[in-house]
């Protein structure tokens, strides 16, 4: 019945729900049934609830993405500047545990594994660390990465749906200083992404990023 007042319109944010009693009275179930159903509808973000003041309508959850999903090619050469890539690592893998799992896949099968690092004005700007799905991406291994990125591939053969962000700050290991030309102990962001097209995943990435040359900007509206 809440619920339907709500959808209707007829009970708009902020409005002042019946009280337990209330309700009680109106629709005749116990105490603790009308009490497990205001908890639940507060749990679920439709309603609020003010102790000592009462149970009121919510106001609709506001969503807006903190990161979206870029070419990094194409985020360099917004800036102005010129957009180059290393290619250090191309081959293909057995999934192990963490791989399999990351990729919705059984252990032991085929991923592709790259190791690129992007350069901005010469400058390294990130490790992109990624392992695909071979069975959505059969030709990975013949590409140039060096003419394309593989976004800029992956999104060619199976366009991205849906993406997911994790964000750490972390130290980064030796051989990952070495490729960023950064000091050992500087510290770096790490966002680890996948991504799915449709609802098959494609890839799972570890992205590495000097602290002192990146930042992470999101907009969001209320």
């Amino acid at each position: 019945m809440i619920t339907q007042q709500i959808d209707s319109g007829n009970w708009p944010p902020h409005y002042r729900v019946p009280s337990e009693s209330e309700l009680v009275s109106q629709l005749g179930f116990s105490r603790m049934t009308i009490n497990r159903a205001l908890r639940e509808m507060t749990a679920d973000g439709l309603l609020v609830r003010m102790q000592g003041v009462g149970t009121f309508v919510a106001e609709p959850k506001s969503q807006s993405a903190l990161f979206e999903v870029h070419n990094i090619a194409d985020e360099i050469a917004s800036r102005g500047h010129r957009h180059t890539c290393k290619v250090i690592t191309l081959e293909e893998e057995a999934a192990g545990s963490e791989r399999a799992l990351a990729l919705d896949m059984r252990e032991g099968q085929r991923v592709f594994h790259s190791l690129i690092v992007h350069f901005e004005n010469d400058i390294p700007v990130q490790i992109e660390d990624r392992f695909v799905n071979a069975l959505v991406a059969p030709d990975y291994l013949k590409q140039d990465f060096t003419l394309q990125t593989p976004y800029a591939y992956l999104n060619q053969v199976a366009p991205l749906t849906e993406g997911e962000h994790v964000v750490e700050a972390i130290l980064a290991e030796p051989s990952e200083c070495k490729l960023l030309q950064i000091e050992k102990g500087e510290p770096c962001l790490l966002i680890r992404r996948r991504t799915w097209s449709g609802r098959q995943p494609v890839t799972a990435a570890r992205l590495i990023h000097p602290g002192s040359r990146h930042r992470l900007e999101g907009r969001f509206h209320k």
